[in-house]
């Protein structure tokens, strides 16, 4: 077998391999080395968020450069040169103006003794921006038109290795009969996990996501818990819900996955007594869940009744523990700001 193709198989089973994102980055460039000489090299993850990039790993570059590349002037000369498109490897040779025209070139590469090199946008399938990669050189000699498409050639395998959708992909194998999920954002928005379908209970700004990300943000790595459907009284029944954190290994802007599965062993408890459960959960009193469900403290107590038996819960705190252990949370934040509201008037009074 030719050496490119051979290196070119190794690549793409070092992109498939496991292992972190970083680790897989670093073993794919030096396979990279192999077949693209460089004397150094810069494999970034593209912001989810479209603020730039993040470095990922870095091959034989000295700090002050490592940090000038991982600053906002790359980003923006990215974007100047097209280098943030689908297209071949681009490098300064093929500018139309002296690469000391762009300040990443000025400033930090050529005072460094870098004269040339290549820079490609890796993409994932469907057409996902996940990084870039820059592979530079000492020598004043471009790169040959045979490195241009070979490096163009491999650029998906690249990107492959270095997706940060696969480890959160991973973590939908955790949560038995997940249908459909989406990946939360640090600036609010979320976008679509590859191979899962989105639900329309999943749409940005949605009171589900809100009630996902302030569990992550409580610092709760997994947490699961119940959503109505078709209305707040559940007409639907409900849906269960596993927020998962994002792994260490994701890129900064991708906080959590949330996934939708069927709601199970929910011990024979109704809506409306998973409703009278969820309130109890937010920590708030008999008087405080009669008003939030419009309906009597007795009936409000019987309910509690049903619910401590079913459970098998001697107490009321037992069963907000068990609650939250079992899933069986259901999310009441009307009834929080009712009882916040209801405890500062007395605290005042």
């Amino acid at each position: 077998m030719h050496s490119h193709q051979a290196g070119e198989l190794l690549l793409a089973e070092t992109a498939a391999g496991a292992g972190t994102t970083s680790e897989r980055a670093q073993a794919l460039l030096e396979v990279l080395r192999r077949m693209v000489p460089f004397d150094g090299a810069f494999l970034a993850f593209a912001d989810p968020l479209g603020h730039g990039y993040h470095s990922l790993v870095t091959v034989d570059l000295d700090a002050r450069t490592v940090e000038f590349l991982s600053g906002p002037q790359v980003a923006r000369d990215i974007e100047v040169t097209g280098t943030d498109r689908e297209r071949p490897p681009l490098g300064p040779s093929d500018l139309p103006y002296p690469a000391e025209e762009l300040q990443t070139w000025a400033e930090c590469l050529i005072p460094s003794g870098i004269h040339e090199g290549l820079g490609v946008a890796l993409f994932a399938r469907g057409g996902r921006h996940v990084g870039h990669l820059a592979v530079l050189s000492g020598s004043r000699q471009p790169p040959s038109p045979a490195v241009r498409r070979r490096l163009g050639r491999i650029a998906p395998m690249l990107a492959h290795g270095i997706d940060p959708m696969r480890s959160l992909v991973t973590v939908v194998h955790l949560v038995r009969g997940a249908r459909a999920g989406v990946v939360l954002r640090s600036d609010g928005g979320c976008q679509t996990l590859p191979g899962m379908p989105v639900d329309a209970l999943l749409v940005p700004a949605s009171p589900l996501l809100d009630a996902a990300r302030e569990r992550i943000g409580d610092g709760h790595v997994c947490s699961s818990f119940l959503w109505p459907v078709g209305g707040a009284h559940a007409p639907g029944g409900h849906v269960r819900v596993t927020v998962l954190a994002a792994p260490d290994d994701a890129p900064p802007g991708l906080t959590a996955v949330a996934l939708l599965s069927p709601a199970t062993h929910l011990h024979g408890l109704t809506p409306r007594e998973l409703e009278v459960l969820g309130l109890l959960v937010e920590g708030c009193s008999n008087q405080e869940i009669a008003r939030a469900l419009v309906v009597a403290p007795r009936t409000v107590a019987a309910h509690l009744e049903h619910v401590l038996v079913k459970l098998g819960a001697p107490t009321r705190t037992l069963a907000a523990v068990r609650a939250e252990r079992d899933g069986l949370y259901v999310p009441a934040s009307s009834c929080r700001r009712a009882c916040v509201g209801q405890r500062e008037s007395i605290g005042t009074t």
